[in-house]
């Protein structure tokens, strides 16, 4: 009874620090809510974490007004570079962990080090690069930077899980006359979809959340939202609108919620995948 009561108590210890942190958690998600559908004269005088006096979305239609198009060129950007870069990724694992070849630990160890390069380093060889493939200040340039950055994270996810998948079955589609895109598509893809998950949701929130390869690649009307989002809570004419500024970062933020909402079960089942052997 004594040790029942005892893992009880152990138990709701553990539920409240959870909920603890929840909220510590949750509160600047609540006060940026609040705040975008009040009025400024409410957000003046009132607290940050008061109920609107008056509930009003014209912060809404202000920051999609300023923001609208931007956020497609985060589409037009994001969405083809996750695809693009997990099916490389997905092609090059497969590779790596099932068809060796002469200097594949090499190649391997150079994509790996390719996740480790900051950011900083590829600016000036990609900016040379987009130049002269007329790509400069284009929406399409940064799909092609943030493609080939991806590559190295996707390649290394997908080798790391695919060497988990018993060689015999690999070897038993050989024998039975399946050849490479046969095995990849018909074997290996439908057990992917973990993995798959992983590096969706990998892409898509280092892309969409990217502000440096955004701010150098790309300029006027070919930004993305996040650039966007710097350049309208950094000016202001007049009254600061801070109802404007919570519900830009709002609408700027929604996407990668979504997606985690939508697949984040599958993100620790794939990362874990693969982890014993290889």
């Amino acid at each position: 009874m004594i040790k029942q009561n005892k893992l009880s108590f152990s138990r709701l210890a553990i539920y409240a620090t959870l909920l603890a942190a929840c909220a510590v958690y949750l509160v600047p998600l609540i006060v940026m809510l609040l705040t975008s559908f009040k009025t400024p004269e409410d957000i003046r005088s009132g607290n940050l974490l008061s109920w609107p006096d008056v509930i009003t979305a014209i912060g809404w239609v202000k920051a999609w007004d300023s923001l609208g198009g931007f956020f497609w060129n985060s589409v037009k950007i994001t969405v083809p570079a996750v695809l693009i870069s997990t099916l490389l990724g997905a092609l090059n694992g497969y590779v790596l962990a099932m068809w060796r070849f002469k200097g594949s630990q090499l190649f391997f160890g150079l994509l790996l080090f390719g996740c480790f390069l900051p950011f900083q380093v590829v600016l000036l060889p990609a900016s040379f690069t987009l130049g002269k493939l007329g790509l400069a200040n284009t929406t399409s340039g940064l799909v092609l930077v943030h493609l080939v950055y991806g590559i190295a994270f996707t390649t290394l996810f997908f080798r790391n899980y695919y060497v988990s998948v018993p060689d015999a079955l690999v070897r038993a589609a050989r024998l039975d006359g399946a050849g490479f895109f046969t095995i990849f598509g018909r074997i290996l893809l439908p057990m992917s979809v973990p993995i798959i998950m992983v590096c969706l949701i990998w892409q898509f929130t280092q892309i969409w959340n990217d502000f440096l390869f955004g701010v150098v690649f790309a300029s006027g009307d070919t930004q993305p939202i996040t650039v966007a989002l710097n350049n309208l809570v950094n000016t202001s004419t007049g009254t600061k609108e801070y109802n404007v500024d919570m519900a830009a970062a709002m609408i700027a933020g929604l996407p990668t919620l979504v997606v985690y909402v939508l697949a984040g079960k599958y993100f620790l089942r794939g990362l874990t995948a693969g982890a014993v052997k290889g």
